[in-house]
């Protein structure tokens, strides 16, 4: 018997910024796009936000009290349960070092200050997709575990 699909939640963003000028522009570039906004001020409040809000894309800036952001990047993508958040550094440094940390704490990709507003949204976006994909791909593997398990031996 077909199950009913369950009902598709709106998409979150976490904008994680200390500098609260810098988390309002943030939130006037993402306005068009249909998702649920929160806001972060520092490293612990982004994961502490993290754990209450459950967002799909997180913006993080790098230089942050409390946590980096390349800290906070490294604790999520260790972590079972959050490593598919998918997460954009939005930073000021612009070194070829500072790229290479990113990477390696585990951003998905990264945007140099001063952001420019297209550019953000197209990401965003694409991120949510690629995230909403991944999650159908990961339900869609479940279902077809479920189905194989109901088979009877050969």
């Amino acid at each position: 018997m077909p199950t009913t699909p369950a009902p598709k939640r709106r998409s979150r963003v976490l904008i994680a910024d200390d500098n609260e000028p810098n988390r309002e522009l943030l939130e006037v570039y993402l306005s068009d796009i249909e998702c649920d906004i929160a806001t972060a001020v520092d490293g612990r409040d982004t994961l502490d936000k993290v754990a209450s809000f459950h967002p799909d894309v997180i913006l993080l800036d790098v230089m942050m009290p409390k946590l980096s952001g390349f800290e906070v990047c490294q604790r999520l993508k260790a972590d079972p349960a959050t490593s598919p958040i998918m997460v954009l550094m939005v930073t000021a440094l612009g070194e070829l070092g500072d790229i290479e940390r990113a990477v390696e704490s585990g951003t998905d990709d990264f945007l140099s200050k001063p952001v420019n507003r297209v550019e953000l949204v197209k990401r965003v976006e694409n991120m949510l997709k690629l995230r909403h994909v991944t999650d159908e791909l990961e339900r869609l593997r479940k279902y077809i575990s479920s189905m194989d398990d109901d088979l009877p031996p050969r």
